[in-house]
């Protein structure tokens, strides 16, 4: 397994190719993937979009603003960092494994299935040892879901799942539709 940054060398950020190299070495040994990493960072704007490109090799995409300390504009946060390209392999190790059954790479995923998919996401890389973001992320949850004991209990069982397939996840959020 390799791993690459790109750019080398940040002009725009104070970021550290190296220090971004080490962090996704670090994730890529926790969860297994053996496939080459490319992660791709535009420091030109400071947004925070983040993008799976490709899966062979896996393609993670990154605006600066993704990986920045938001107490500290233009440095990168680790922490934020890991988290953010943690997500993005997370995602590709599950489109990879067989059976989850993911929509195409590139396809809409409707916002309510995707924050489903992200909670899913989240919760493990908790798991690993990252930051944890229960409540924020069951407060996106409910803004999706609904505010009700029904979210709740679907978003416990996005929470707690060690294994779950993209049918098991989109069925969950599309069955609260009836309940808000």
């Amino acid at each position: 397994m390799t791993v690459t940054v790109t750019p080398d060398e940040f002009a725009m950020v104070h970021f550290s190719s190296s220090e971004l190299t080490r962090i996704t070495e670090d994730l890529v040994g926790k969860l297994g993937i053996e496939q080459a990493v490319e992660v791709v960072v535009n420091e030109r704007t400071p947004m925070g979009t983040l993008q799976l490109r490709s899966l062979d090799p896996i393609v993670c995409y990154a605006e600066s603003g993704a990986l920045e300390n938001p107490k500290r504009v233009r440095y990168l946060s680790p922490q934020g960092a890991a988290e953010a390209i943690g997500r993005l392999l997370l995602e590709a190790r599950d489109r990879m494994t067989d059976g989850f059954g993911a929509p195409e790479l590139g396809a809409v995923i409707p916002v309510p299935q995707r924050v489903a998919w992200d909670t899913y996401i989240v919760a493990r890389l908790v798991r690993l040892g990252g930051r944890d973001q229960r409540q924020r992320r069951l407060f996106g949850f409910r803004n999706k879901h609904g505010f009700n004991d029904s979210s709740d209990r679907a978003f416990k069982r996005l929470w707690d799942a060690e294994s779950l397939t993209w049918n098991e996840i989109a069925e969950l959020s599309d069955s609260l539709r009836s309940v808000r």
